[in-house]
């Protein structure tokens, strides 16, 4: 993202025909993509870590939840299956 604000930076500055149109095109994209990265790998993380999802360990004094066993399947074998006709 810091590679496409700086890219962005020639336009911003540009003083040729056409600048009136181009430099504030260039001043908002440059402002949204360092806006959009600061949240991203900022304050999404800080916010996500206070008020995230409860993390997924058990206390200790539960009882572990009892499974039930799957029924067992039965393949047919080659030599249980009927000969080609």
């Amino acid at each position: 993202a810091l590679t496409d604000a700086i890219g962005f930076i020639p336009m911003a500055f540009s003083a040729s025909a056409g600048a009136e149109v181009q430099r504030p095109l260039a001043t908002v994209v440059i402002g949204g993509i360092l806006t959009s990265t600061t949240l991203t790998l900022v304050v999404l993380p800080a916010v996500y870590s206070r008020w995230g999802l409860p993390s997924k360990t058990t206390p200790e004094t539960e009882e572990p939840e009892e499974t039930e066993e799957p029924e067992e399947l039965s393949f047919a074998m080659p030599e249980d299956l009927p000969p080609p006709t």
